[in-house]
């Protein structure tokens, strides 16, 4: 899925120039800055992360 999302122009030129430095693209620092959101939250990232979550949860009940 495809979400257009605005920066201001110092905001991008930073984020390019991170990009260069970690030979990364900006998707791949958009991924990795949801991803860490995403945990800060407690919200999981995928199947894995939901089903670690949700067996977790299981065993503090018992």
């Amino acid at each position: 899925m495809r979400k257009l999302i605005a920066f201001d122009d110092e905001t991008m030129t930073a984020l390019t120039q991170l990009g260069r430095d970690r030979m990364a693209t900006i998707q791949d620092l958009a991924d990795e800055a949801f991803a860490d959101l995403l945990k800060k939250h407690g919200v999981p990232v995928d199947l894995k992360d939901a089903l670690r979550k949700s067996a977790g949860a299981k065993r503090k009940k018992s």
